[in-house]
């Protein structure tokens, strides 16, 4: 019988319970699968001490060692993370001890990766500069402001740089313990642990298609909030970038600066973003055609809604409506 990879699994209190068992849980059903032959997996947790720790979603975990009883042999070093209101945002929880902690294993092992708000942790490690990184699209923003020697990269579900992998939000931790898996032990293994698990070994599209792209960054500014909120209300009809820097009192040139430094993105970009996030949900309920989709949209044919859908979601909207809507029969 082979000797199998530890893992850990870094957590503290608060952390988002699917972090740390999901990815446990993906390890756990791959080694099962493996069979005694193949080297599987030993999952540990630690934090900063042992014993119960109580999950953002309230279930208490059991911390099998605190973090300075982590010793040698470790393969494979994963932190998990947690986000909190901070002014009535969702900010990535950061915390000091765990940051000095990690900074210090890193070395000592194989291979390290962060979890959705645990990839801040790696940042404020010195672990991420210079390379490239996701994390949830929630708390992006915070990492690109706080590390901008990190190439942040809020689309994809995860990314692998050299021996440190990062990847997007809660369930994405599923998704990349099944490409470590992949890693290890081959893809026949992940795929049929993934099969086991009833999800996708690889999901099409990125997180863009899991968020409402309405959030902007942190600053104010009234003249751009109020467009912004203006254009979901007139979806359906044209709007030129010259009606959108009047109704913000100013001149194209100057509002285009302003509303990129406001959002991150052009007028233009915000709003097809927009639009096909209103196709989304109208998919996913599923009463209308493709061409009414693309119509109450503001897309106008369904040629233009698949082209706008396939570059915001990396995925088609057919696809996207056999995933999604309650009932599998897409018009």
């Amino acid at each position: 019988m082979s000797e199998p990879r530890t893992v850990v699994i870094a957590a503290f209190p608060g952390v988002e319970l699917l972090e740390v068992t999901g990815p446990a849980e993906v390890f756990s059903v791959a080694s099962r699968l493996a069979g005694p032959a193949a080297p599987g997996y030993r999952v540990e947790v630690a934090a900063p001490a042992a014993g119960p720790l109580v999950t953002a979603a309230g279930v208490r975990l059991v911390a099998d060692r605190a973090l300075a009883e982590v010793g040698p042999g470790v393969d494979t070093l994963l932190v998990a993370g947690a986000m909190a209101q901070d002014g009535g945002r969702l900010r990535a929880v950061v915390p000091p001890e765990l940051v000095g902690w990690v900074a210090g294993a890193a070395p000592q092992v194989r291979r390290l990766g962060g979890v959705c708000a645990g990839v801040h942790v790696l940042a404020a490690a010195g672990l991420l500069a210079g390379r490239p990184a996701t994390t949830h699209w929630l708390t992006a923003g915070q990492l690109a402001a706080e590390h901008p020697e990190v190439a942040v990269d809020a689309d994809p579900i995860f990314i692998r740089s050299g021996r440190i992998w990062t990847c997007a939000g809660v369930t994405a931790a599923l998704d990349l313990a099944l490409a470590l898996v992949a890693e290890d032990l081959g893809a026949r293994i992940a795929l049929e642990t993934a099969r086991a698990m009833v999800m996708y070994v690889k999901r099409p599209g990125g997180q863009r298609q899991f968020s409402v792209p309405l959030s902007v960054q942190d600053g104010a500014d009234d003249r751009v909030d109020e467009l912004c909120r203006w254009l979901v209300e007139n979806l359906q009809r044209p709007v030129p970038l010259e009606e959108m820097a009047g109704r913000a009192h100013l001149s194209v040139r100057h509002f285009g600066r302003v509303f990129r430094a406001r959002t991150g993105r052009t007028p233009a970009g915000y709003l097809e973003e927009l639009r096909v996030e209103a196709a989304r949900r109208l998919l996913e309920d599923g009463s209308r055609t493709l061409p009414e989709v693309a119509a109450v949209c503001g897309l106008g044919t369904v040629e233009t809604l698949h082209r706008a859908f396939r570059r915001r979601t990396g995925t088609t909207p057919a696809e996207y409506r056999r995933r999604f809507r309650p009932h599998p029969d897409a018009r």
